[in-house]
């Protein structure tokens, strides 16, 4: 049986916290969940800008304390899949947010399906994207 691994988009860690019933699902059923260090950027950045920064630090440190969650490195190889849907991209006429692009390398990389609801995602076929259901 193949395992269940999942990329986490920035908007899927915050359906999740937000208690998608979608996201919850998909998440407890994975066998392993990893996260981009550009979407940890991504929500540290959002923590710093709003008014609730320490609890969701504290929640996201908890989550990040999962056996089954990890933060994956952007190396070589990373940046050579990136270059390869950028430039897909760029011929379709078709471009997406820089860092959606870095996570989608990611993903394309270590062969993970995005849980996502940014339906951009759907631009880079060299990925398998999993949309969550609105709450």
């Amino acid at each position: 049986m193949e395992e269940n691994l999942i990329m986490l988009d920035t908007s899927a860690y915050s359906e999740f916290i937000r208690g998608n019933e979608d996201a919850k699902k998909r998440i407890q059923e994975a066998d392993g969940i990893f996260l981009s260090p550009v979407a940890l950027g991504e929500l540290l950045a959002g923590f710093v800008s709003g008014k609730n920064e320490k609890a969701n630090r504290a929640i996201l440190e908890q989550f990040l304390s999962s056996p089954r969650v990890r933060v994956l490195n952007i190396d070589g190889e990373t940046s050579e899949r990136y270059a390869n849907i950028v430039r897909h991209l760029r011929e379709s006429g078709t471009p997406i947010p820089t860092n959606d692009v870095w996570i989608a390398s990611s993903a394309m990389q270590h062969g993970l399906k995005v849980l996502t609801s940014d339906a951009h995602f759907q631009k880079v076929p060299q990925i398998i994207t999993l949309f969550l259901s609105a709450m």
